[in-house]
């Protein structure tokens, strides 16, 4: 039975164990509910229950568990000459086999029949029904296609059979364990905070999911390369080695790429949290409905463009523009029209990434300044201050610890950012405070790292991981940060 197929029949049985359930829990009351611990739609959901978790986890134990087996027997059944060879080969050879039997299912029983006596015309009579393999198959390949579609066919019959009896048998068993005193609620209630529980911890998990991979990776770049060059460098040049080489020669200086992250962060920072908050402030207190509904969405439609499409304006628009003034700019303080603004800086991409920041700095602070009680506009306005000395005085300071935990939210997502980087400042890793010349970011040689045909064996590839990680150090050291800014000023004004 197909899966999906399976799915919907364990809907069905859930809902109709469900209905099941109330009813029965119905009819036992009688004409007085009072007569029941639980109402009858907490029976109705304890049977449910029962119907559907133990068999929606033995399906997916079943789906996860039984290909493992299935392939162990299919290379099992390998000849020992083709077991002896390299993992890559096998999987190239099991390859082939899985093709074969997809080809397998749809021929008719003569075809099946003519490839059995004569596997040399197995690749012609496949690729007639639109199946495609590498080469002439062996007879081994059809033996062991049809061992893996047998295997396949019996494991779905078995998992179908398996699934429906224990949903059936879950179903049976909750209701016959509905009676008047039976506690119903409590029970679906703990299963419904045991699934909260679960919900809650996949974030948690996958944080230290990502953190693990990281750092395991990041450890093999250390005992390679030493960590204080790597985290007190000034010089960054990989050298990429050839594939499946450990060389370690290169310069893996850390400094460079944190200076250009941090530098680019900061220039879009100065642009994105001025703006941004004004922005707020004005459509908060100042604009009226009308303007509002019309001022916000259009500013929030800057955080739905791609960010490559802000790299794309840099690189053609911005650019172009801030070298083409600085040129005239200085042709006329010394007549010499050379442009001291490269079209590829610091400043270009900090601007552009400015602009895309400025959303997250206005709808967050926006939202967090119209949260603030009105009771505290009025009585300032109330004792004769003015509205411009009510947001100063009254309104910003209670609503800080929500600004400074978005203003370092938004350099957060600036310290991520990667396409706005590559093509408005450059790739080139420079330790420099020029705003006008180009720098890089951290992100940026991630990437540029990863990219290509390469192994997770040198350490011009490892790097990329002990960047990661660093770079997730920075943003956890701003998240923490946040938290104490939070708390300290939420106990000043509250």
């Amino acid at each position: 039975m197909n899966t999906s197929i399976l799915l919907l029949v364990l809907a069905l049985i859930g809902i109709s164990s469900y209905v099941l359930g109330k009813r029965r829990a119905a009819v036992l009351a009688g004409a007085r509910s009072s007569n029941m611990h639980s109402r009858s739609g907490y029976h109705g959901s304890y049977v449910l229950i029962w119907a559907l978790i133990p068999s929606a986890l033995i399906l997916a134990l079943w789906l996860v568990v039984s290909p493992l087996v299935i392939n162990s027997a299919v290379h099992a059944s390998f000849p020992e000459d083709i077991k002896a060879q390299p993992e890559a080969q096998q999987s190239l050879t099991y390859g082939m086999v899985t093709s074969i039997a997809r080809g397998l299912n749809q021929l008719s029983s003569s075809e099946y029949d003519a490839v059995k006596a004569d596997p040399a015309t197995a690749r012609t009579v496949l690729a007639s029904k639109g199946v495609a393999i590498a080469g002439d198959p062996q007879p081994y390949m059809i033996e062991a296609a049809e061992k893996l579609n047998t295997l396949t066919s019996t494991s779905r019959i078995a998992m179908a059979l398996v699934v429906l009896v224990v949903a059936l048998g879950g179903a049976f068993h909750a209701l016959r364990a509905i009676a008047p005193r039976f506690r119903a609620r409590n029970r679906v209630e703990r299963v419904i905070l045991g699934a909260l529980l679960v919900a809650s911890s996949i974030a948690i998990l996958t944080t230290i999911g990502i953190v693990m991979s990281m750092l395991t990776e990041a450890i093999q770049f250390f005992q390679m390369v030493p960590a204080h060059q790597f985290f007190f460098g000034t010089v960054w040049d990989p050298r990429f080695a050839a594939a499946g080489s450990t060389d370690s020669s290169g310069q893996f200086g850390l400094i460079p790429l944190l200076a250009g992250t941090l530098y680019i962060g900061f220039v879009a920072m100065l642009v994105a949290v001025p703006v941004g908050l004004f922005s707020a402030i004005y459509m908060a207190e100042y604009a009226s409905p009308r303007l509002r509904s019309i001022a916000k969405p259009l500013l929030e439609v800057l955080a739905g463009i791609p960010t490559i499409v802000y790299g794309f304006f840099a690189l053609t628009t911005v650019g172009p523009f801030l070298r083409d003034i600085s040129a005239q700019i200085n042709g006329l303080a010394t007549g010499n029209y050379a442009s001291f603004i490269q079209a590829q800086s610091v400043i270009t991409a900090g601007f552009v990434m400015g602009i895309m920041l400025i959303p997250y700095v206005s709808s967050l602070s926006d939202d967090i300044i119209t949260a603030v009680p009105r009771s505290l506009r009025d009585g300032s306005l109330g004792l004769g201050a003015t509205r411009s000395e009510t947001v100063k005085k009254v309104i910003l300071p209670a609503a800080l610890p929500g600004i400074v935990g978005a203003i370092l939210m938004t350099a957060s997502r600036a310290i991520g950012e990667t396409m706005i980087v590559v093509l408005a400042a450059g790739v080139a890793a420079r330790l420099q405070l020029n705003p006008f010349e180009p720098m890089t970011t951290v992100t940026v040689k991630i990437v540029s790292q990863l990219t290509g045909d390469l192994e997770f064996t040198s350490p011009q590839t490892l790097v990329a991981f002990a960047l990661g990680i660093t770079l997730f150090a920075i943003t956890l050291c701003l998240n923490i940060y946040a938290l104490y800014i939070v708390r300290k000023y939420r106990e000043q004004y509250e």
